[in-house]
């Protein structure tokens, strides 16, 4: 709707600009003169005539500018040819139907072990252990996924194998200090009960 009204609008601003040209009082050097015999009367009546047209412009060009990426895109290799066919990596269960049952088990997964030792009410520190295991594998999936989609090997190879390297880290730093509060504090688990509790 607002597409269909603006270009009526804008018409309807610039067909009013000369209207409102004879009753301002101060002068804009940004409007263009014309003619030559413009240019003469905008010389003659400078302190006292102002156009309405630079307003309009400058609203006109807000509302019709083409949309501009905020970063500039890089730069981009061609291999081989337009004819060349499109290079297919071999198919893998492993990467494909396997990794997906994976993923998809290992959320279903987090369901009964989030519920089980609040339900249960006994500490059990092996169930305990997987649900912790289970959780950080679980987000090692998830963020390797957006790093995948959004920092593709073909395109910033170095930047992808930073993320790599550093979600492994993370990864490895979170499971050390899940061992750490297992088995020198109270684990997980009691520390949610407290927390609820508190």
């Amino acid at each position: 709707m607002a597409s269909v009204i603006r270009p009526q609008i804008l018409r309807q601003a610039f067909a009013a600009a000369p209207a409102k040209r004879a009753f301002s009082s101060t002068i804009s050097s940004s409007v263009p003169a014309f003619t030559f015999r413009s240019a003469q009367l905008a010389s003659r009546q400078r302190p006292l005539v102002r156009s309405a047209l630079p307003k309009v412009t400058r609203v006109a060009a807000f509302h019709a500018s083409p949309a501009r990426a905020i970063l500039p895109p890089l730069p981009q290799e061609v291999h081989g040819s337009v004819n060349d066919p499109v290079p297919v990596k071999t198919p893998s269960p492993t990467h494909g139907s396997y990794h997906w049952s994976f993923e998809r088990a290992i959320s279903v997964a987090l369901i009964p072990l989030t519920v089980a030792p609040f339900a249960s009410g006994s500490l059990n520190p092996t169930l305990d252990a997987i649900l912790c295991a289970t959780l950080v594998i679980h987000s090692h999936i998830g963020f390797e996924a957006c790093i995948t989609d959004y920092f593709p090997k073909w395109r910033v190879p170095m930047v992808r194998k930073f993320f790599d390297y550093l979600l492994k880290a993370a990864t490895v730093l979170v499971l050390v200090g899940l061992y750490e509060f297992e088995t020198n504090d109270v684990g997980l688990t009691e520390a949610i009960k407290r927390v609820w509790q508190a």
